[in-house]
């Protein structure tokens, strides 16, 4: 199957080993593709002393640690062809920055609208962002959150921010959405420590004429604030429902070098899963593969980068894989537990 045959199939279609052996064709052709086009890459490469016509394993590929991206600019394109820059979440360093030609960003986002179509059905729904509007957030931090902001909004119409210009609850114009829209389903985003913010420990539930209860809330980042204060991702939708009647709500995991392939969490059992288009392996402090109920290091595999080299990624996430395929949605099931101690600190709501 060739690219544009893989972006046909549905977010959850590709398991067991059919993917495997689809997976394994693809990351080769990728990795070759990235060693004869990016500079960088190839260097990586032949340090390694590594003949990549010779692996016959997925899990032998040979995976490039996220910060690279930070002190690289790691392109497979030439500069003339690249159409869009995307910079990640931080607040100190050098931030990573991913270069996008027109066919990587066009795939990314035919990817991002098959996952979240899983979650939202085929419609664009009115949208209620958890968010001052991009245009009022301060330089630093607008990058990031302006991106994710920017690029779930595809997915929704009649937008409205629930924060004002002075970052408060506009209770007013919440009224007067769900007053428009509430009393049919619609989409709600955030980061998840703005959402606990402003929808739990800051919410005034009397100020609110009509409920929330029909809102589809997509979650993501921010898990870093949360830890902090012993909030897990079952407590916080526990008190989201408890405070907003709030029922329908997603997680998500993704990183700015390989976005479009986010990993939402099953509404069911409440662990990531890899989709179509995505894979996932542990590893230890030596960088071995870890078995199934052992926690490592998160590596990455997507088949959408092709402009750059992110398609094989070691990120400095600690994970845990507990399963194959075996609840309501196919695929890897796995578990986060944050960052590794040594990382940088990093999370696109984890900025203030």
């Amino acid at each position: 199957m060739n690219i544009d045959d893989i972006l046909k199939l549905k977010a959850f279609d590709l398991v067991g080993k059919l993917k495997n052996k689809i997976f394994l064709k693809k990351i080769r052709a990728l990795s070759l593709h990235h060693y004869q086009n990016c500079n960088e890459y190839k260097k990586i490469i032949n340090g390694l002393k590594i003949n990549l016509k010779k692996i016959n394993k997925i899990e032998d590929y040979p995976m490039i640690p996220t910060r690279l991206f930070k002190k690289f600019n790691l392109m497979s394109v030439s500069k003339n062809k690249i159409v869009k820059k995307l910079i990640s979440s931080g607040t100190s360093g050098k931030l990573s920055a991913i270069y996008l030609d027109q066919k990587n960003a066009s795939n990314q986002t035919k990817v991002l609208k098959k996952i979240i179509s899983t979650i939202l059905g085929e419609s664009r729904l009115p949208m209620l962002i958890i968010d001052q509007n991009p245009k009022l957030l301060d330089r630093s931090i607008f990058n990031a959150r302006a991106a994710a902001i920017y690029g779930f909004s595809i997915f929704g119409k009649n937008h409205h921010f629930l924060l004002s210009e002075k970052d408060k609850i506009d209770y007013k114009g919440l009224n007067n959405f769900l007053k428009n829209f509430g009393n049919d389903k619609f989409f709600i985003f955030g980061f998840t420590s703005l959402i606990y913010k402003n929808l739990i420990l800051n919410f005034n539930r009397g100020l609110v004429n009509l409920n929330l209860k029909n809102g589809i809330l997509l979650h993501g980042g921010g898990w870093k604030k949360m830890e902090n204060i012993g909030v897990s991702n079952s407590d916080f939708k526990k008190k989201l429902l408890n405070k907003t009647g709030i029922k329908n709500v997603y997680n998500y995991y993704g990183l700015v070098e390989q976005t479009g392939s986010i990993f939402i969490d099953c509404k069911k059992c409440g662990n990531f899963v890899t989709s179509s288009f995505s894979d996932v392996f542990i590893r230890n402090k030596k960088f071995e593969l870890e078995k199934t109920g052992k926690k490592g290091l998160v590596q990455l595999i997507s088949l959408l980068p092709t402009s750059y080299p992110g398609h094989n990624i070691l990120t400095e996430d600690i994970g845990e894989i507990v399963g194959h395929d075996k609840c309501v949605l196919k695929g890897k099931h796995f578990k986060l537990y944050g960052r590794a101690k040594e990382a940088e600190v990093r999370g696109c709501s984890d900025a203030r």
